[in-house]
């Protein structure tokens, strides 16, 4: 008899929400905005109806936990939101808690990024692979790292932040605070501003009369859409941030030696623009040892890698409170 989860994933912009099984078939779903401007009470109440939507009919005593993926720094281990930044209001929330009262049924909270990893690794692309890392790269950079079969967490669960490595020493400021971080390179942000520092600096490119001479219009999709036009300053534009992916991939190969690697989000779409030059810059920057057999790979499982994230996460601690033998 199949056991039956729910799942939530929470985004700045919208909530969504499932009734899973554990073999990954998604049964019903449910949708809502986030309206996060209202306050935190309201988007928590949104969760919970948008949870009871994805339940529909079907018995509540039957389904077996809640898996959650929540946005910003969070406490793995006792489910709490740190902070937010796309929800206002969002510090030091006992999410766990909250909806396990009102469920009455166990609940796990993770990470975004983290989950995405791990719903790949037990539904998606990463299936059978023991030693993985995802990475997202979108307007910010996100990732996570399966490391012999288990997701990594660290002391405080907040290990696996791919894209706040230091890249360059003296590079731009990040909004994490720190300076240079590889989501200061390779992000759709920072894609957008390098070319927009270059027009500025005198390049010529097709991008200055996309956005009629408003430079600040510029962002990532405009790039790709020009490279495609074989603008050479929105091609190079690319090729500068991949070298920049490839450095801090090969950061990750020589700490985590991974069988895989997973590459996601919106900036991924734009294909070899990128990834020429990040594989040219991962073979000659580290050993044929850490890449002659790595494969780096799209994500298989697309819009729905929070909600089997969340339900890989569930699986997963449910499977840890089974006793031995």
């Amino acid at each position: 008899m199949a056991s039956y989860f729910l799942t939530a994933d929470i985004g700045g912009t919208q909530i969504r929400a499932a009734l899973c099984d554990e073999s990954g078939r998604i049964h019903r779903r449910s949708h809502t905005l986030t309206y996060a401007s209202e306050g935190k009470d309201a988007v928590i109440r949104r969760i919970q109806e948008t949870l009871i939507q994805a339940l529909g009919d079907f018995p509540l005593n039957q389904v077996c936990g809640i898996g959650v993926v929540a946005p910003g720094p969070l406490d793995p281990q006792t489910g709490v939101i740190v902070f937010a930044p796309n929800l206002p209001g969002w510090e030091n929330v006992p999410l766990r808690q909250i909806i396990q009262d009102y469920f009455d049924l166990p609940v796990s909270v993770g990470n975004d990024a983290n989950l995405a990893a791990l719903g790949e690794h037990r539904f998606g692309a990463g299936r059978g692979v023991r030693n993985l890392i995802y990475i997202t790269v979108s307007t910010g950079i996100g990732g996570g790292v399966i490391a012999d079969g288990r997701m990594l967490l660290g002391a405080r669960g907040f290990a696996a932040e791919v894209g706040h490595q230091t890249i360059e020493i003296d590079g731009p400021r990040c909004n994490c605070g720190n300076i240079g971080c590889l989501e200061t390179f390779a992000s759709g942000p920072a894609i957008a501003r390098m070319a927009r520092e270059a027009i500025a600096g005198g390049a010529n490119s097709l991008l200055r009369e996309m956005v009629y001479g408003q430079l600040d219009q510029i962002t990532s999709r405009l790039v790709y859409e020009a490279a495609l036009q074989n603008d050479t300053l929105a091609i190079s534009t690319f090729h500068r941030a991949g070298r920049y992916l490839g450095i801090g991939i090969v950061n990750l190969l020589h700490l985590f030696n991974p069988e895989m690697i997973i590459i996601g989000g919106s900036v991924a779409k734009a294909g070899d623009f990128l990834f020429n030059s990040m594989w040219e810059t991962i073979r000659a920057r580290s050993h044929p040892i850490y890449w002659k057999d790595l494969r780096i790979v799209p994500p298989a499982l697309g819009d729905d890698v929070g909600l089997l994230g969340a339900l890989a996460l569930v699986l997963s601690d449910a499977e840890a409170r089974v006793p031995a033998g």
